[in-house]
């Protein structure tokens, strides 16, 4: 997988390339980081062809979010079946979703509010189809809602809406995919507890659900259960988080806002919250964002790792269980590449394709065969090729690539 590199807006349309045939060590105009890139990467969607991408799980798995056909957990990653065509993967609370090459949306896991979308309220321990498209673009899975992206620019959403979170401007929940709005023109969808963010094609940003600690990010505390911009800026270029949330612009700088009780805005104040994004520092060479439960991780451009927020499992994977409320260097590496939190435990891929994790074990989820939390990275079997990762509460998804 080459690298990508900010620069430009979001668009729905594939970018252009330059360099190697396929991208390889290239460059593509817009703003694709890995893990956006990997949304739009179905077959014909980015130039470099189809490779055989193979499914694994591992963490939690009680309730069949695993997708492996059993309700058992597991502490090191199992492949999901044999095919080799997942391309998007989401890994949510109870549940989880993936896009294949050809499009199509397949979800798994419990399903008490309709968060598969399957119009059922059965749970599922293997993949199933949801309807009939074949244009998905992008799926994120949070604790008991769904939210995706087709191809068109559309938005769906479905599952616990109890917050206004599926964005329909109800609170009626929802078991199959329902439009939200008319718009043809949303690029990217992100959520986390009982809130949605997403990013249009033209940079906006645009929040809903749950605002208890703020975290819709419009100066007030008001669910809200239709989508509100979040100020005028076009240049949004990447979105994430659960009680807090963060964002990345065009100009490399980050931004946080939310419940701040942990520290976890990064400001270098505790027991706090922001109701409208605040950036943190001053730098301009953030590459990706993820918010955890009360914890965030962070890349930059140099390739290194950055966390903050609560401390307790290791999660902040600085050798420490102190909890920090300014970002803190995790080693001193510059080869990562990629970083997912899931409630209290990391993920993170290397450049070489290696896959380490770290923090809260107590179900498996850093995938080293233990349940002992970890505070500093280790790595998660020998493989070399992993190319997308998705954290959950306490399980895991990953693809590798042939």
């Amino acid at each position: 997988m080459g690298e990508r590199f900010p620069g430009g807006v979001i668009s729905k349309t594939p970018p252009t390339v330059t360099g190697p045939t396929g991208g390889e060590g290239g460059s593509a105009s817009g703003v694709w980081s890995l893990d956006e890139v990997l949304g739009y990467e179905k077959a014909g969607a980015w130039p470099k062809g189809v490779l055989p991408q193979e499914l694994y799980a591992w963490g939690i798995g009680t309730v069949g979010q695993l997708g492996n056909g059993y309700a058992v957990s597991q502490s090191s990653p199992v492949q999901i079946g044999a095919l080799t065509n997942w391309s998007q993967v989401s890994s949510g609370g109870g549940h989880a979703g993936a896009v294949k090459n050809d499009g199509t949306l397949w979800m798994w896991g419990t399903n008490v509010i309709g968060e598969l979308g399957d119009n059922t309220l059965v749970a599922k321990s293997s993949p199933v189809q949801v309807g009939a498209l074949t244009d998905w673009s992008q799926l994120t899975c949070t604790n008991a809602h769904t939210c995706a992206v087709r191809a068109t620019g559309e938005l769906y959403a479905w599952g616990s809406n109890g917050f206004g979170q599926i964005g329909d401007g109800t609170v009626i929940n929802r078991s199959s995919p329902v439009q939200v709005g008319a718009l043809t023109t949303w690029a990217r969808v992100s959520s986390s507890g009982n809130t949605t963010f997403a990013l249009k094609t033209d940079g906006t940003l645009w929040t809903w659900g749950r605002n208890n600690n703020g975290q819709i990010g419009d100066n007030t505390v008001v669910d809200k259960s239709s989508p509100v911009q979040i100020g005028a800026l076009t240049t949004w270029a990447q979105v994430d988080g659960a009680n807090a949330a963060f964002a990345i612009k065009t100009d490399g700088t980050l931004w946080a806002w939310g419940g701040g009780s942990t520290g976890q805005l990064g400001i270098s104040i505790a027991n706090n919250y922001r109701s409208s994004p605040v950036q943190i520092g001053a730098l301009t060479n953030w590459a990706q964002v993820s918010g955890g439960l009360n914890s965030t991780s962070a890349t930059k451009t140099d390739g290194t790792v950055w966390a903050w927020g609560f401390n307790n499992n290791g999660q902040l994977g600085d050798g420490t269980t102190l909890s920090r409320s300014s970002p803190v260097q995790i080693g001193a590496l510059t080869t990562w590449h990629q970083v997912k939190m899931g409630f209290d435990h990391v993920l993170a891929v290397k450049t070489d394709g290696t896959l380490w994790a770290w923090g809260d074990n107590a179900s498996g989820e850093l995938g080293d065969g233990t349940v002992v939390d970890k505070s500093s990275p280790i790595q998660v079997g020998v493989l070399t090729n992993w190319s997308q990762i998705s954290a959950g509460s306490s399980q895991n998804l990953a693809i590798t690539k042939g």
